[in-house]
């Protein structure tokens, strides 16, 4: 089912109060009467909730025969509050910074205030919505059972803000960005940013053992060919600064970042109590095994598990690599049967 939850005025991290706040969500499933049985699951970096549904589905970890699962549309991504749909005076450029905590409390709300959920079993993520799963565990240990982050960290580490900050300086050097105002992609913007994203999300072994050329089904003469197909395929129907500020959020994502642990990333990472699966893949160049390995040896009750894959970033995403998928289902099917802590 698919809804739109009014949280009224919702005052972000930054201060700034967001009117009028909007947070899309779809479900699977039915919630069980002591309102426990919850599965979290939200969106990525230019991710809609329709883009989850690979991960759910009878027989699988995220089976709604057994969870109700919810997957909370972020801010920014075109369906709840982001610039091309929040009216004047917070519309496009002007629309505030959001991070990962505003889009976990405002997605607790929506859990508790509009569903009463008690306990939520798993918060499992992809990419960016890997890193809103520890702000979850850390936010809230006494309601989550489990987290998982697939292919995502709990900081943003430089290289990987390098990287994004390198975006951004592309739209607002774009002829036609107008400061962020066009309403439309001007020539030549979406051509770069989506051959810069897939060079990063895809690995050099990827490229080298020719997997681009047979992407998806599909047959490529060239590169360049490849790389057109994604640019017809990826945010063609988005606003460009819904995505511009969406960087924003992924740069500021940091567990630290909240008052409750006063930038001390080790008290962040401590205070997820919930039992974690970390899963990076061994060829991503968005994040790296080496931190997460650090991260791991921070938490009480994680345990690291590497997607060993040539599809780099996207051996996370649900319906890109041809075999990574089971092996991640069968990691939460192995999760969600421990016993929580």
């Amino acid at each position: 089912m698919e809804a739109v939850y009014d949280l009224g005025d919702f005052k972000l991290q930054s201060g700034v109060v967001l009117p009028d706040a909007k947070l899309a969500y779809e479900t699977h499933g039915n919630l069980n009467d002591a309102r426990d049985n919850v599965i979290v699951y939200p969106t990525w970096a230019c991710g809609r909730h329709a883009d989850n549904a690979p991960f759910v589905g009878e027989a699988m970890a995220l089976d709604p025969s057994q969870y109700f699962i919810v997957v909370p549309d972020m801010f920014t991504n075109g369906l709840s509050s982001s610039p091309s749909n929040t009216p004047p005076p917070l519309d496009g450029p002007r629309f505030p910074l959001v991070t990962p905590y505003d889009n976990v409390i405002a997605q607790h709300h929506v859990l508790t205030r509009y569903f009463e959920v008690t306990r939520v079993q798993l918060v499992v993520g992809f990419s960016m919505s890997g890193q809103q799963a520890f702000h979850w565990g850390a936010l809230y240990p006494d309601m989550v059972a489990r987290i998982c982050s697939i292919c995502g960290s709990a900081k943003t580490s430089p290289h990987n803000w390098a990287y994004l900050a390198g975006l951004q300086a592309i739209f607002e050097g774009a002829a036609g960005w107008d400061g962020g105002e066009c309403q439309t992609w001007p020539p030549g913007l979406l051509r770069a940013i989506i051959r810069i994203i897939f060079t990063m999300a895809l690995s050099q072994d990827f490229y080298r053992e020719g997997e681009h050329l047979r992407f998806g089904g599909q047959s490529f003469a060239s590169t360049e060919d490849f790389f057109d197909a994604m640019q017809a395929a990826f945010l063609a129907d988005w606003r460009p600064v819904d995505f511009y500020k969406q960087l924003s959020t992924w740069m500021a994502a940091d567990v630290s970042a909240h008052p409750k642990f006063d930038g001390d990333l080790d008290a962040a990472l401590g205070a997820i109590r919930a039992r974690a699966l970390v899963m990076p893949c061994d060829t991503d160049m968005y994040f790296r095994v080496a931190d997460n390995e650090i991260e791991v040896s921070k938490m009480p009750n994680a345990e690291l598990k590497v997607i060993g894959s040539v599809w780099g970033h996207c051996a996370g995403f649900p319906s890109m690599s041809p075999d990574d998928p089971a092996f991640v289902d069968a990691a939460l099917k192995e999760l969600l049967a421990k016993p929580a802590t």
